[in-house]
């Protein structure tokens, strides 16, 4: 598991042992998986768990705005 950011008390994380399609884990006080290219080419929530509303769109946001470099890092954990 590599923590590739920290975000307003929010930890993005990619494991270096996992599939595709190419996604993160964001955890907080719950958890969340989130797709970093969508069949529309934005991030997609794949699951949620244990996560507030307003902290479940704040992983959201986290995620869609440094989606360029979360690909570059999955590409560089995954080849």
């Amino acid at each position: 598991m590599v923590v590739v950011m920290r975000r307003h008390g929010l930890r993005v994380v990619i494991y270096r042992d996992d599939h595709l399609p190419a996604h993160v884990h964001v955890f907080g006080d719950g958890e969340a998986k989130i797709e970093l290219i969508g069949v529309d080419g934005t991030p997609r929530l794949l699951s949620a768990d244990g996560f507030k509303r307003s902290d479940l769109r704040r992983a959201m946001e986290i995620v869609t705005d440094n989606r360029n470099a979360l690909i570059r890092r999955w590409r560089e954990i995954h080849g």
